[in-house]
Parts: C-alpha cells; sequence; structure tokens
C-alpha cells in the first residue's frame, strides 16, 4: 500500500528508522457549527474511517468515539476558454470526541491587530489616491483644450 521507499534492513546498530504514514489529513474550519466536541477534516481518499481513527490514536494520542466519513463532489467550474472543468473528490472525516471533550477551532489571528492593519492600509490607500488626483491636477492644468470641470 505504501508508496514509500524504506532501506533494507543492514545487521548492526542502530538501526535508524522512521516510518511515515502514507496519508494526510488537513483540520478544517467547519462551513456550518458543528457540536463542540465534533471536528471535521480533510483527508486522503485511500483513507478508511479505521486508519483516521489509528492515525489520531497512535500519533496525536486523540481519544475517538467515531469517525464519519464522506465524499464531497468537487465543483464545475468554466475557464476562460469555455471549457468545463471539475474540481478534485474530497473525503470529509467527522471525528466524534468524548462528551466531556470540547475543541475550539483556534483563532490564529487577533481581532485588534487586524483592525489596526486595516486601518493603517487604508491611510496608506487613501494617502496615494491624494497624491495621484494632485499629480492629474498638476499635469491638466498646462494641456490647453480641456475644459475646466475635467481638471479636478
Amino acid at each position: 500500500m505504501s508508496t514509500r521507499w524504506y532501506p533494507l534492513y543492514l545487521r548492526g546498530n542502530p538501526q535508524l528508522r522512521i516510518y511515515l504514514p502514507n496519508f494526510w489529513m488537513k483540520l478544517i474550519k467547519p462551513e456550518y457549527p458543528n457540536a463542540k466536541n465534533v471536528v471535521e477534516f480533510h483527508c486522503s481518499m485511500e483513507m478508511t474511517r479505521y486508519d483516521v481513527r489509528n492515525y489520531l490514536e497512535k500519533i496525536y494520542k486523540v481519544p475517538v468515539i467515531k469517525v464519519h466519513t464522506r465524499i464531497a463532489m468537487g465543483k464545475f467550474r468554466k475557464n476562460g476558454l469555455g471549457t468545463i472543468i471539475k474540481d478534485d473528490d474530497m473525503k470529509i472525516a467527522y471525528v466524534y470526541l468524548p462528551r466531556y471533550e470540547k475543541f475550539v477551532f483556534p483563532d490564529l489571528f487577533d481581532k485588534d491587530e487586524k483592525g489596526k492593519e486595516k486601518e493603517k492600509e487604508r491611510e496608506v490607500v487613501d494617502e496615494a489616491e491624494l497624491a495621484f488626483q494632485q499629480r492629474v491636477a498638476e499635469v491638466n492644468k498646462t494641456r490647453p483644450g480641456h475644459p475646466p470641470w475635467f481638471i479636478n
């Protein structure tokens, strides 16, 4: 099943071998609110619910009660040339934790910092717009044949 190549066994010490799983899982923020003890993952299509359970229990030591998987069909869309393109299908795993466990999706960015950054960005954009308007007004003053309303 694995596509990885591991070195052959050789006699002697130490045997430095690291076995990496051939699967991947990505924690995603749910589109609609779930129960507090349900976590949503995108995972590789080859993973079964038993693989998901073992992956989380053995590697991350997460207690898992139940795993529910579904396959979400990729969206159809048109590109600029008029041909239809279908996105890849995704397997979504819903992992149920014990009742006493609560999973809160981490907030990676502080809301106050976001607001301050947006204000600074807005100020920079406003200054650039003002400088552009002043430059256009200077250039158009010396051009003959333009009506006065065109300057502003």
